[in-house]
């Protein structure tokens, strides 16, 4: 039976006093519908990615959007042939996506960039005069990228202010683009990037709406700027432009996603290196992986899961 994945945020301002008994109804909720996944919950808002039954997603969305400021939450959806999920999770944050900058209200219209839907998506960056920064992290964008668009060459979100007042500053003054284009896997980091731009006196800063993830389910593979295949945050690693889990592999040793010829390369030993991690653990913390990887291997061969042993909720 194959599973429906809902990928979904909505920045919107709650008191921290409300989260935990949010919180217990969405627990409550997840588990009665048999929904595995992620919800993080922040002052600022909601982000989640889930999968399940298609009428357990759905439960589990009604339930969000049956608060008055999650009403206008979308999700992008998208099917999975197995579980990429190992248990259910709900979580209380400082943010639903980390920048470290307290004074971003992305939930305020006026305070983000604007919006450009996947149709117009295409004119906006393939414009000389547009710069198209991608927000996403260095080893998100080996997979896959819009042409022309610049790697910040992040490995953290929160690294991304720093690089603006390094780089894009001096950058701007030198090009004066009459457009800024910035993109993610889902839209939340647009959101929070393009507040900070214009809290920093940038203009004219664009990103795309519904983020990587959208442009894919809407705008045709004939044609398409999109190269490769997009990371996401889950067991299927990455998508490919029909949204199905494609190609690219994660190492369980540094959780960095592989690429075919990444796992053709001497460095790769399934389950404890690869060219991102090769010389960087001891051996104690390579036998430890070898073994892991055998338990996983024997657990494939008896048709269980060897991950994915369900904690009671603290």
């Amino acid at each position: 039976m194959s599973l429906r994945v809902a990928a979904f945020y909505r920045f919107a301002p709650f008191a921290a006093a409300e989260l935990p008994s949010l919180r217990r109804r969405l627990l409550a909720c997840g588990e009665e519908a048999g929904v595995k996944g992620s919800v993080l919950l922040a002052p600022e808002g909601v982000n989640g990615t889930v999968s399940g039954p298609e009428a357990g997603v759905e439960a589990l969305l009604q339930e969000l959007r049956a608060d008055p400021r999650l009403a206008a939450l979308r999700e992008k959806r998208a099917a999975a042939p197995v579980q990429p999920f190992h248990r259910f999770k709900v979580r209380l944050k400082r943010e639903i996506v980390t920048m470290g900058d307290p004074a971003l209200q992305p939930y305020l219209a006026t305070a983000v960039g604007a919006h450009v839907d996947p149709q117009e998506w295409d004119a906006l960056i393939t414009d000389p005069r547009t710069l198209v920064i991608d927000t996403r992290n260095a080893y998100e964008v080996a997979l896959g990228r819009f042409e022309g668009a610049i790697d910040p060459g992040t490995t953290s979100f929160r690294e991304f202010p720093a690089w603006v007042e390094r780089e894009l500053k001096p950058l701007v003054d030198q090009q004066r683009p009459e457009a800024i284009a910035l993109y993610c896997t889902g839209g939340i980091r647009c959101e929070k990037a393009t507040a900070h731009l214009l809290q920093q006196g940038f203009e004219a800063v664009h990103h795309l709406h519904g983020g990587i993830l959208r442009y894919l389910e809407e705008r045709p593979q004939a044609g398409s700027r999109w190269q490769g295949e997009c990371f996401v945050f889950d067991q299927r690693v990455a998508v490919n432009h029909r949204l199905e889990p494609g190609e690219a592999r994660l190492c369980h040793a540094c959780r960095r996603p592989l690429t075919p010829a990444d796992r053709q390369l001497p460095s790769y030993v399934e389950g404890v290196s690869c060219r991102h991690c090769e010389g960087q653990r001891g051996p104690l913390d390579r036998a430890r992986f070898a073994e892991r990887q055998k338990q996983m291997a024997l657990a494939r061969r008896r048709g269980e899961a060897h991950l994915g042993r369900a904690f009671p909720q603290r």
